[in-house]
């Protein structure tokens, strides 16, 4: 895989041209880092909701998402009762999928428990940053790291978070920064990454399960 160069002039990874939307989100968000608990629950939800879909899709429906699951609040989304559940099936703003609607909020339920256990969903996650390496000439769509967690969130009872689910979650939330080799988004994701790391590290830190 490469780099491609938009209308603007500015190489992107290839996946992140073409499409407003997806510039976007290249540009602003994937590989960013975020250690907020609702935008980390977003997340990895939507990408629960996004298999068998493309991301276009959910990214679409995002604030539709966002309105109909009160922000991804777990703490609200996990006391959601089955009259929710047929609200949100009829909301043709979102995926109207039974399962998955009930996974996510099953995984609301599983979130306060851990926030509760670890202290927030962001001191758990990010436990799970892999050792930094060169930039990506490819891009992998699973790794050890995203296996074992998703092997905890499933011993934990969360449901929609395959190895490939966990992965695509941490590429976007700034866990590792696969932006390729020659795209310009590379080194800002980097730089906001070591300012987290800093931030962190000035709050207490992570520690790294992940190997």
């Amino acid at each position: 895989m490469d780099v491609t160069v938009g209308a603007d002039g500015a190489y992107r990874c290839w996946w992140g041209v073409g499409n407003k939307d997806y510039e976007s989100y290249h540009d602003t968000e994937w590989g960013f880092p975020q250690g907020d608990d609702h935008r980390l629950f977003e997340k990895i939800c939507l990408e629960g909701f996004q298999s068998g879909l493309s991301w276009l899709t959910i990214l679409r429906k995002r604030e539709n998402f966002r309105v109909a699951f009160s922000g991804f609040d777990p703490g609200i989304v996990s006391g959601f009762t089955e009259t929710d559940v047929e609200r949100l099936l009829d909301d043709a703003g979102i995926v109207r999928h039974r399962g998955k609607i009930e996974a996510t909020i099953n995984n609301a339920k599983r979130a306060v428990d851990l926030a509760e256990e670890r202290g927030s969903l962001a001191k758990y996650f990010w436990s799970y940053e892999p050792p930094r390496g060169d930039a990506p000439t490819d891009i992998p769509s699973i790794t050890d790291t995203s296996t074992a967690l998703s092997k905890d969130l499933k011993k934990r009872g969360w449901r929609f978070v395959g190895p490939t689910t966990a992965y695509a979650f941490m590429q976007a939330m700034g866990l590792v920064n696969d932006h390729l080799e020659g795209c310009f988004a590379r080194d800002a994701a980097e730089t906001a990454r070591e300012q987290f790391r800093v931030a962190s590290s000035l709050q207490g830190g992570q520690t790294s399960e992940a190997s």
